[in-house]
């Protein structure tokens, strides 16, 4: 709620709160604000319940969904919210504080597709440090990514990267260095970045190597001067969720390190989760970020 009055007070979003009204407007009462231009949905008795079964039902009717079923599940707020987003009711989708991450996620998945020319979606976190400002993918989504999904995440996060105006510079991150240890995993990273190189020729990328190596220009100048890597990479890409997710926690509690995400990339509408408990601010990052994504999505679906 809190969240809600900076985004109105910013002119960022006008925010759509889903749940029990009698809740949100007792809470609002008690944190002394009023939130004038917010809309608040009760799913449980929104006019719109039955057409947004119907469309869940429409989509979902191959994938094991009974028409009953769509009648029970489009009464829980994250399936509500994608048929919401999915049918133009919405333009973005922010949700996740007080639930587990594939609960929060699936909904998602599973009403809003993929854009056009992707075959995956991927998490991306955008970590301020002392010494700069780094993205980390894929840390929430792909468990054991492939080669070919190893390179579509690269640039993608490359992309991301491009949209905060910082010059993507890509490390593919493995235990090994330019092929000092010959292992199938890290095969798995050496192949992904030939067909980075091969699909976005111009993007700097370089790999396999090791995460020191990627973020320390003085090693790649001295000991690896063929890398086309120059000036430390600023794009990190792990060789898997497990890497990618235990990087940035570390460095967010010990590192001291701000993580702004996930940032959800590759569906073709905004879907962001938040992280449990996140704070206010946090709150407010995401939803300016997914502001961005429904502007870009519009563009996309209607370009000049």
């Amino acid at each position: 709620m809190r969240a809600a009055q900076i985004l109105i007070d910013e002119k960022i979003a006008t925010p759509i709160l889903l749940g029990s009204e009698s809740a949100i407007r007792e809470g609002l009462a008690h944190l002394h604000l009023t939130l004038d231009s917010v809309v608040i949905v009760d799913p449980a008795k929104s006019p719109h319940l039955t057409r947004y079964a119907e469309e869940l039902y429409r989509l979902r009717q191959r994938k094991g969904v009974t028409r009953t079923e769509a009648d029970e599940l489009i009464r829980n707020r994250n399936y509500f919210a994608s048929v919401m987003l999915a049918m133009g009711d919405a333009d973005a989708l922010v949700a996740g504080l007080t639930q587990h991450y594939p609960d929060t996620i699936r909904p998602g998945l599973e009403i809003i597709p993929v854009r056009d020319g992707l075959r995956r979606v991927c998490g991306i976190y955008l970590m301020i440090t002392q010494r700069g400002i780094y993205f980390f993918a894929d840390a929430t989504v792909n468990i054991e990514p492939s080669a070919e999904d190893l390179a579509e995440i690269a640039i993608s996060a490359a992309e991301t990267a491009e949209r905060f105006n910082v010059k993507p510079r890509v490390a593919l991150l493995s235990f090994s260095n330019f092929g000092s240890t010959r292992h199938p995993l890290a095969d798995k990273v050496r192949k992904a970045v030939d067909l980075i190189k091969k699909r976005a020729p111009q993007l700097m990328v370089d790999g396999e190597m090791q995460a020191d190596t990627a973020v320390t220009p003085e090693i790649i100048e001295h000991d690896y001067a063929f890398s086309p890597l120059r000036g430390g990479a600023n794009v990190l890409i792990f060789p898997n969720l497990e890497a990618g997710n235990v990087a940035y926690k570390l460095l967010s509690r010990l590192g001291g390190a701000e993580a702004i995400g996930p940032i959800l990339n590759g569906l073709s509408k905004p879907v962001h989760v938040l992280q449990r408990g996140a704070e206010v601010n946090e709150i407010v990052n995401v939803a300016a970020i997914a502001v961005v994504d429904a502007q870009e999505a519009e563009r996309r679906a209607n370009p000049r």
